[in-house]
Parts: structure tokens; sequence; C-alpha cells
């Protein structure tokens, strides 16, 4: 009887070790828990060459885009609140005036052509080195929406000869640029994924007259 009871306290004994050795191996010893951080993990892919909000028009912009990734720019905004409006203020308080690209020659040039004016908050657009950009734009935030609005003036008959312009005249019709910058959102930038770029978009049409001489 005193050796049954012997053998069942050492059984006994060697499972209370056995447990007490695997709950300290799991002790942290005052180490924090682990937070995930604002920052996802490192994207390789890349977006399509041309968005599909593009495919069915020749404009390198889009008004309308079904895949804009407004609750991402929205999270990313609030997390950055202070440093995105920096750059919103920036590009707001810009004058484009001065940007509008002008022939490089002096032919006299006119205002005679007609063209499609419109006030656009683009979606996307293609910036100066050919690539396609999330624009930010109508994102509510900390009780402000951030839109970005800009004037284009599309030349109807660009390379045409100007209306009204008689024929013994050498004419046509000329599209101008402007340069204008655009906050934009960068989903592949883990760390600040906004910046501020570079796009040429239609700014007015002329009407450009080549060299002639008035005989007496």
């Amino acid at each position: 009887m005193a050796m049954r009871f012997v053998v069942s306290f050492a059984l006994v004994a060697a499972v209370v070790a056995d447990s007490t050795s695997h709950s300290s191996s799991h002790v942290s010893y005052g180490r924090p828990p682990h937070r995930p951080s604002y920052h996802p993990q490192p994207t390789y892919g890349h977006e399509p060459a041309v968005p599909a909000c593009a495919e069915n028009t020749t404009k390198p912009w889009c008004l309308e885009d079904a895949e804009y990734p407004i609750y991402e720019i929205k999270h990313a905004v609030d997390y950055h609140f202070s440093k995105v409006i920096d750059l919103y203020a920036d590009v707001a308080d810009l004058n484009t005036e001065l940007s509008v690209e002008r022939p490089k020659t002096l032919e006299e040039e006119t205002y005679l052509c007609p063209s499609d004016t419109a006030y656009v908050r683009p979606l996307r657009a293609v910036n100066t080195a050919g690539k396609w950009r999330v624009i930010v734009n109508n994102v509510e935030t900390h009780y402000k929406t951030l839109t970005q609005t800009t004037r284009v003036e599309e030349c109807l008959t660009a390379g045409d000869a100007c209306p009204l312009v008689p024929e013994c005249y050498e004419s046509k019709c000329l599209q101008k640029s402007i340069y204008h910058r655009f906050l934009i959102y960068d989903p592949y930038d883990q760390y600040f994924p906004f910046a501020i770029e570079t796009f040429k978009l239609p700014a007015s049409c002329a009407c450009l007259l080549g060299a002639y001489t008035i005989d007496h």
C-alpha cells in the first residue's frame, strides 16, 4: 500500500513539473505586446499602365473611376493629416497663370477657334512623365473636403484652318497647354503615400497665323 502511494505521488509530481516547464517557456518577462503599425506590407505588384477608367476614352484623365481607392486615401489622409494639409495648401495657393505653353516663334495669334471649356476634378490623370496617377479629390477628412478643380479648354478643330480667317492667310487652330500641379496618392509608398506632381492639361485654343505680306 505504501509502495502504491509513493508511485502515484511521483507521477503527479512529474506531471506538475512538465506543466510548469511549458508555462515558463511562454513568459514574456515584461515585453510590451506587439502592436501593428499603420504602414502596410510592401506591395510587389504594380498598377496597370492604363487604368480601367481610361480604356474607353482618349483623354489623359478620368472624371469617373469605379476603382478609385477612396477609403484607402481617407485612412491615409487621417493618419498623415498635418503633412497632407500642408501639401494641399501649397497646391491650392499655386498660381499657374504664367505656365501656359506659348509658341516659340513670333507669328501673330488670335483666339478665333472653337473650343470646349470645362471645370473638372480628375480622379486619375497622366503626369508629365507619362505615368497614370491617383489624384486626391472629393476626400472628406477632419470636417474638410479636399478637392482639386482645374479649368480645361480643348480645341474642337485643332490643326485645321481657323474659321472666319480668309484663305489667303496661312492659319491653323493651335491647342495650348498649361502645367498644373496636383496632390497625388501613391498606394505603393508605405511610409508617406502622398506627393505633388506636375500634369500637362489643355488650357486654350488659339488661331496661329503664318507670315504674310500686304501688297499695295
